[in-house]
């Protein structure tokens, strides 16, 4: 059996993760080189947050900040303990990219633009050494004495230990190569995604945004609170991609054929919505109802609902009636949307699955069953809702992963 070349780390994926990983491994005195199969770097970091670049959010206590993760979150939280939100901040700070928060509690680089973030990535690697290879994609991986073999189209190469934060993959085939080494993958299936509602009057409405709304999947006792937007294939913003997140396995067995309920009002209570109708009706009865929005809706949004509620454009508040004013209330407060498919939000896409968190040590992110072997990123059966959630793992699970790493090389 071949021997591993001593003191050597090799990451594969130059991504987030693979780039955190790199950093953190050459610190410890590791040589590092850095492996990425496509012809780009931080292709996703380029990208996300509209160009940008949502580097993390405003949540600093690790167990609050595990919340935000559908899937691993408590394996996550032993992560953030080690390397979290405040440890980002101020790698990042120092290596020269000052962050600003967002009312949402996202951060973003000062400058709004995600190249400042690429920068720091990739500055800090060449300062530290690490040599990266472009279009060296890994096929195989065995264990030799001492380390790891290494093949791909470039040939072969040998380390003593080997970072994997290749992201996640659309199809369980593409974590193959990791299966044959003992390893439990769950499957993946899409997470972060919009609600396909093949509903034309709701889509003549692409553009509208109204908050807070209520969005909850019929069902399935799961319901989001905050930003909707409407677009030309249904439904979109934060509260519709957070309960995609959470719902995203329950939706895939249901062929994403489901029904969405939505509360217009943000959930204020049906006593509430029955009040300020009757309110209306008392302030204003000579008014059409459709040219009188309430609780801060669009106009076009309004008269949508009011359309819905099968009332005439000319009715006035003083002719509404109790039978007009509850079918008003039950559509501002539970209007049920038959949704039929997903649309992918490529800028956040991610999936649920990945490498099974069983068989991965939380404190050193190393594989319980190849010793050597250690993971960061979305390869993990990790994700997060929308909201720089996921970038956060990936830096936390890319530093804990690459020092540990490069503990392996001595």
């Amino acid at each position: 059996m071949a021997r591993a070349e001593k003191g050597t780390v090799v990451v594969i994926g130059g991504g987030a993760a693979g780039h955190m990983a790199a950093i953190a491994a050459s610190s410890q005195g590791a040589r590092v080189l850095l492996l990425e199969g496509s012809d780009k770097l931080l292709a996703k970091v380029r990208i996300s947050g509209g160009g940008r670049c949502n580097v993390t959010h405003a949540c600093v206590e690790p167990a609050r900040l595990a919340r935000h993760y559908p899937r691993g979150g408590p394996f996550v939280r032993k992560v953030f303990e080690a390397f979290g939100q405040p440890h980002t901040v101020a790698w990042f700070a120092a290596h020269g990219v000052r962050l600003h928060t967002e009312a949402d509690g996202r951060m973003f680089p000062s400058t709004n633009d995600s190249r400042t973030v690429i920068d720091a990535l990739t500055h800090a690697t060449q300062r530290a050494g690490v040599v990266t290879r472009l279009q060296h994609p890994v096929r195989g991986l065995d264990p030799v004495e001492g380390g790891w073999r290494l093949t791909g189209t470039f040939g072969s190469m040998d380390a003593a230990a080997v970072v994997v934060a290749t992201g996640g993959s659309p199809k369980l085939e593409g974590l193959g190569w990791l299966h044959q080494l003992g390893h439990s993958v769950v499957p993946p299936v899409p997470s972060l995604f919009t609600f396909n509602i093949p509903d034309v009057g709701l889509r003549a409405l692409m553009g509208v945004a109204a908050d807070p709304v209520r969005v909850r999947l019929a069902g399935l006792n799961l319901d989001a609170l905050g930003p909707v937007l409407i677009t030309h294939w249904g439904l979109s913003g934060p509260a519709v991609l957070r309960l995609s997140a959470f719902g995203a396995r329950a939706l895939h067995e249901r062929g994403y054929r489901y029904t969405v309920l939505v509360d217009w009002t943000g959930g204020v209570g049906e006593a509430t919505v029955v009040h300020a109708l009757d309110r209306a009706i008392a302030d204003h009865p000579r008014k059409q109802v459709v040219n009188t929005p309430l609780f801060g809706l669009a106009s076009r949004l309004w008269t949508y609902l009011c359309c819905t509620a099968e009332l005439p454009e000319t009715k006035p508040w003083g002719e509404l009636g109790r039978r007009g004013r509850d079918k008003l209330v039950a559509v501002i407060t539970n209007q049920p949307f038959q949704a039929q498919g997903k649309t992918t939000f490529k800028e956040e896409f991610v999936t649920a699955g990945g490498i099974d968190l069983a068989q991965v040590d939380p404190r050193t992110l190393e594989s319980r069953v190849a010793p050597g072997l250690h993971f960061a990123g979305e390869v993990l059966d990790i994700d997060g809702i929308t909201g720089g959630f996921n970038f956060q793992a990936a830096w936390s699970t890319g530093h804990v992963a690459g020092r540990h790493a490069a503990q392996c090389t001595t």
